[in-house]
Order: C-alpha cells, then structure tokens, then sequence
C-alpha cells in the first residue's frame, strides 16, 4: 500500500492502482452527494465540483503527493456538502445565499435591462434562449425567469400558446409509451414475454410486412395496439 503516501517515484502499477482509486472514491462521492450536484450546478455544487476536482487531480499528477490526504479532504467536502444542503432545505436564510431568487428578465413582452445585468448575460444570450424555445419575438413572452441553476423559464402569453385537446374538452387516448422490442437486430425477450407474443411471431411479422429479417432491424417498438414501428441500417 506504499502507493498510497507521496514517493520520489511510482511504477506504472502504482500510477494505475491510484487512479483507479480515485475513480471510485469520485464515483461514491457523486453517488452521495446526488445527481443534481453533477447534472445542475448551483452556486454550492459548483464550489464542490471545482473543490473535487482539484483534491483528486494532484496525487494522480504527483507522485510526491500522498492520497491518505485527497480521501479525508474528500470525506470532508462530500460532509461539508451534504451539511449545506440540509441547511438550504431547513434555513430560509442560507437556502437564498446559495440558490438566489428567480427574477425575471423578460415581463409582459418587455426585456427588463436590470435582470440581465443582475444575470450577467447579454441580450443575444437571452435571444438565443427564445430561439431555443422557438420563440421568435420578445412581445409573445408573458415572463421569462433567471432561475437559480443558470436556466431561463419561459412562459408565453396565453395568446400563443399551442392549443390543446384540453382547450376544447376533446376525448384523447391515454399516453402509450411504446416498448423496444428488437434494438440493434436482437430481439428483446422480455418484452415479447410482457405483451404475450412469440419469437415466431415477430419474425412472420417482419417478413410478411417488410420483407426483412430480425438482424437487418436497428430499433423495433410496439405499443398497447401492437403497432409495430421498424427502423432499418442505414
């Protein structure tokens, strides 16, 4: 275990054996930590993941560097982490200072010069979120919030909004996620189990339908009416 203390000299076995070390000890502390601190950084996570990064990277880049130090200084940012969040889900207080208030940038149609500024982006970031959103003009916005991760919410005016089955009371089909039943030409078993069909059958029903074989097949779905969806290679 001499890998684990600094050395004037590792050997490719020792470099391996810490970097995969430090692999798992990163995988454990995203684990406990959760995945919003990797998928949305806020202010907290960002400190964290910059912290992390740092405390790993040295020992693996220094072979003079022990790693008993990066392990108790991970333990200790992953408690420190942990501690904030409790805090920012039990203190109004420091919940503010480290996830700010959404304030708007755009209100009514009209672009509030003060919110960008407070967001620190320009007014052609702004467009290119709209556009992101097919949005095309300002003045259809009823309001767009600068949200606490770095995102913009947008909200039209009623006026544009799409219409919906709702709006005129109509009968819809409920939702039917269809399921993947042959993905990369192999079939998947489980879910012909699920809908109570045979291999036999599937491959009469490409054959007789599109004249093809199960391995020629890129993505096959199937929902509740047996529909079945076939993409071929390309």
């Amino acid at each position: 275990m001499d890998f684990f203390r600094g050395q004037e000299a590792l050997t490719t076995m020792e470099w391996c054996l810490r970097t995969v070390i430090a692999y798992f000890i990163l995988l454990i502390s995203a684990k406990v930590m959760g995945q919003r601190a990797i998928s949305q950084l806020r202010l907290l996570d960002f400190v964290i993941a910059l912290m992390l990064g740092n405390i790993i990277a040295h020992p693996l880049s220094d072979q003079t560097i022990g790693m008993k130090g990066s392990i108790v200084s991970t333990i200790a940012l992953v408690a420190l982490y942990m501690g904030g969040v409790f805090l920012s889900l039990k203190w109004v207080g420091f919940r503010k200072v480290v996830d700010s208030v959404a304030f708007p940038l755009i209100n009514k149609g009209e672009i509030s010069y003060q919110g960008l500024k407070k967001a620190r982006i320009s007014i052609e970031d702004l467009l290119s979120e709209l556009r992101k959103e097919k949005v095309e003009d300002v003045k259809k916005v009823a309001l767009a919030l600068w949200e606490s991760d770095g995102k913009i919410s947008i909200f039209l005016d009623p006026q544009y909004q799409a219409i919906t089955p709702a709006a005129y009371q109509m009968k819809t089909e409920p939702f039917d996620l269809p399921k993947t039943i042959i993905s990369d030409g192999k079939i998947n078993y489980q879910v012909l189990k699920e809908i109570n069909k045979e291999e036999g059958w599937l491959r009469n029903h490409l054959k007789n339908l599109h004249q093809t074989e199960v391995r020629n097949v890129l993505l096959a779905t199937i929902d509740s009416k047996e529909n079945l969806q076939v993409f071929f290679y390309k």
